[in-house]
């Protein structure tokens, strides 16, 4: 497994603005922020993709980033929070992290442009889900 720059931060290799410091998971300020404060909530071990991420992680980095948005409301006195995570996809650094972005009303963040459909029908629709249900069931055994 070749070292990514989260992995330098949390070794204290390369600088990083430390907002939480855990056990299992670190948060630090993005380095190229939406809005100040922005903040990357991160597995300490390293993890590429949600899929290898254990389960009780995966809970550890959610809970620490409640507590970084609430953190944020305190702090910066921002109205809410917007959580993303990208997956392999669009993923500037190969180990797991969730972004928990400060907002406030009339920010100008308008999200993401998304090309948007619908199904055919609800018999599309229900065939999409039994195939995720039997992935979802193989993935289990």
């Amino acid at each position: 497994m070749e070292k990514c720059v989260f992995d330098a931060i949390i070794a204290g290799e390369t600088p990083g603005d430390f907002v939480l410091d855990e056990p299992d998971v670190v948060a630090f300020l993005d380095a190229r922020p939406v809005f100040p404060g922005h903040t990357l909530v991160v597995p300490r071990r390293h993890y590429a993709t949600v899929a290898v991420l254990p389960t009780h992680l995966a809970g550890a980095v959610w809970e620490a980033a409640a507590r970084v948005a609430g953190a944020q409301r305190v702090a910066l006195g921002c109205d809410g929070t917007f959580f993303a995570l990208n997956d392999v996809v669009s993923q500037s650094v190969p180990h797991v992290h969730l972004h928990v972005v400060p907002r406030r009303f009339k920010d100008g963040l308008r999200g993401f442009f998304w090309p948007r459909g619908r199904y055919r029908d609800a018999e599309e629709a229900g065939e999409v889900a039994a195939r995720l249900r039997g992935a979802l069931t193989g993935l289990a055994s």
